[in-house]
């Protein structure tokens, strides 16, 4: 069995690598807009249900709802670069000579 190239990653071009970046980054400063948002409007629907509660109930939920969105958006947002910039395609999958 002979050893198989590597194929190159288009973001190992400067160029490219630069441009997606670019776009995560972009894509991560509007999170942190939404988040923030969703935030203030977790906030409200405390404040209007339970009323002025304890300052560690909000701060809990700050954290809670702040790490779960930016989390998942750093995630998917580079699920989305890895597939954008073609990066998934330049593998090798040593499972595709098998039969399904």
């Amino acid at each position: 069995m002979a050893a198989a190239m590597i194929p190159p990653s288009p973001l190992d071009d400067p160029d490219t690598a630069a441009h997606a970046w670019a776009r995560y980054k972009r894509l991560m400063r509007f999170m942190m807009v939404i988040t923030l948002m969703m935030v203030g409007a977790s906030f409200v629907a405390l404040y209007r249900r339970n009323g002025l509660v304890s300052a560690h109930l909000y701060v809990a939920t700050a954290l809670m709802v702040g790490f779960a969105m930016l989390l998942t958006s750093a995630l998917m947002g580079l699920v989305f670069l890895s597939s954008g910039t073609g990066h998934d395609e330049a593998i090798i999958n040593p499972l595709e000579d098998e039969d399904d």
